[in-house]
């Protein structure tokens, strides 16, 4: 089941990392996402995403009953732009996350922000960005949120973690599901006829104390221990294929159950 890098190291193109807009640019995006829900917008992009992963990536997602109610944050590795979506199909709730701020311009911004996502200003310590996911979270909902930042474009999972995440877990203290996205490091070679099947796997629920006092090192290490348990769910899915870990999932479980791990800091 494994699959190939995404891209050749020649064919990478330079990413843009730093927006030259200001702060205030963004300001009205954070305002929408921490007071008003996504609208049907969302529910609009939910079904045509949906029917392209569900027929044309033949997507298939394990165990997304494990996400549970109330604030959650998810948290999936990332290899294609869909992403996101594919972690969202099978669910009910809605599913906020942040995109870079060079994405929020006419039109593409109206349709995110009605959708519910908020921007991030890459390489400038945005602040902004945690006030709204915290803001979501207090208000019992769903944020998902990358532990390698931003999308890997070697076809494999970074060996390193942003702190991010971390600080997220820890200053909210809202359980945290690790999910394997297997099969979308290919989703962007359509052109060349090559159409993966891509394999969504939620792991079981974590979540850390809830503490105002964290550390640069004690985010660090909770972000370096989410990615950890992203990297063993992929490395098992990868090996055996998606029907043998879902049956083994599913052998595994008891009926209903929702439980969370406890989980050291």
């Amino acid at each position: 089941m494994s699959g190939s890098p995404e891209e050749s190291p020649k064919a990478i193109k330079a990413q843009v990392y730093r927006d030259e807009r200001p702060a205030e640019a963004f300001a009205s995006y954070h305002e929408r996402s921490r007071n008003k829900k996504p609208n049907f917008v969302y529910e609009v992009v939910r079904i045509v995403t949906s029917l392209l992963g569900w027929i044309v990536y033949r997507a298939k997602s394990i165990s997304p009953d494990k996400v549970p109610d109330g604030p959650v944050i998810l948290a999936p590795n990332h290899f294609s732009n869909l992403d996101h979506f594919f972690a969202g199909m099978a669910m009910r709730r809605h599913v906020r996350f942040m995109a870079k701020s060079q994405l929020f311009k006419p039109p593409m911004s109206w349709i995110y922000t009605h959708g519910g996502v908020f921007p991030v200003r890459r390489g400038v310590g945005d602040e902004e960005v945690f006030i709204t996911a915290k803001k979501i979270l207090a208000d019992g909902g769903c944020v998902l949120m990358y532990c390698e930042g931003g999308r890997s474009r070697t076809g494999g999972i970074s060996d390193t973690a942003k702190h991010g995440i971390g600080r997220l877990s820890l200053e909210t203290g809202v359980p945290i599901v690790p999910i394997a996205i297997h099969g979308s490091s290919n989703v962007r070679h359509w052109r060349r006829l090559v159409l993966p099947k891509v394999t969504v796997r939620y792991g079981d629920a974590i979540r850390w104390a809830k503490r105002a006092d964290s550390t640069r090192e004690d985010q660090q290490a909770v972000a370096d221990q989410i990615l950890g348990r992203i990297k063993s769910l992929y490395t098992e899915l990868d090996a055996k294929g998606r029907r043998e870990v879902a049956q083994a999932d599913r052998a595994k479980r008891q009926p209903a159950s929702r439980n969370e791990q406890p989980a050291s800091s």
